[in-house]
């Protein structure tokens, strides 16, 4: 993967797809890398110029020290969009994905075709909560919040049937960066843009997964509800929707981008 410097960081990231093609920028969740697109990638380049990055932090791009923010993250996709000559993309986030793609169409609209938001909220989870799980990680390592973390991502059905894809992606957050992974859980902590979704002006689509404990429907249906004249679907999935209903989640995604 080719690296992009971005501030103090080294942002590595994949772009496939003809050139002259527009550009699709898909953004990870907290703990994945960009191979959790891989269900869109092959599909989606046919069309677009694919844009997959890994989040700061996360992957194989670099750990900056601490904590971090939704803007400095936003910031680094207006980074490899500049990089790459590319003015305006299609962006499709999912959770802190989803997040930095609200940031984007709050402050940078002129950057954005239409904006995607999967599984996400204007606000996530309690501080409480996000401090809780920074102290786990720095105490005691990424495999002691692994298990829970693939528990919420996946329904039990899917975990049953696909035991394959849980155990790469079991692997996947065990390896995650201990400090990035922590500097990105205060950024999603600090981030609350509830009052300021009525900014969104981007043509929007929300996508929800009706068994998602860790961003409920309800928080999609806000989304949708707030953000003018966005579109609402929500699918048979958990967290990782991309993932868990691959089929239906690519028909909405294409409908969606191709109207």
């Amino acid at each position: 993967m080719p690296i992009l410097k971005s501030g103090q960081a080294r942002i590595h990231y994949a772009l496939e797809g003809q050139n002259g093609l527009p550009a699709l920028v898909f953004s990870n969740s907290l703990g994945a890398d960009h191979s959790m697109w891989d269900p869109q990638a092959s599909v989606f380049q046919k069309r677009f110029r694919v844009l997959r990055y890994d989040t700061r932090g996360h992957g194989q791009s670099s750990s900056t020290p601490g904590p971090y923010s939704i803007e400095l993250l936003a910031k680094d996709v207006i980074a490899l969009l500049d990089a790459q000559g590319l003015d305006r993309a299609y962006f499709c986030g999912l959770s802190m994905g989803g997040m930095i793609g609200m940031w984007l169409g709050i402050n940078a609209p002129e950057r954005l075709n239409k904006l995607v938001l999967c599984n996400t909220g204007a606000r996530i989870g309690t501080r409480e909560t996000w401090d809780t799980r920074i102290e786990t990680v720095r105490k005691n390592g990424m495999k002691s919040v692994a298990s829970a973390v693939v528990e919420r991502w996946f329904t039990p059905a899917f975990r049953q049937k696909s035991p394959a894809t849980i155990s790469s992606t079991l692997k996947m957050i065990e390896s995650a960066n201990p400090d990035g992974y922590a500097a990105c859980c205060a950024a999603i902590r600090d981030f609350d843009c509830r009052e300021q979704l009525g900014k969104i002006r981007t043509p929007t689509l929300v996508i929800s997964g009706a068994h998602d404990p860790a961003t409920p429907p309800a928080d999609g249906r806000f989304l949708a509800q707030e953000i003018p004249a966005a579109r609402y679907v929500e699918l048979n999935a958990a967290h990782l929707s991309n993932i868990e209903d691959q089929d239906r989640f690519n028909h909405e995604l294409a409908s969606f981008l191709n109207s």
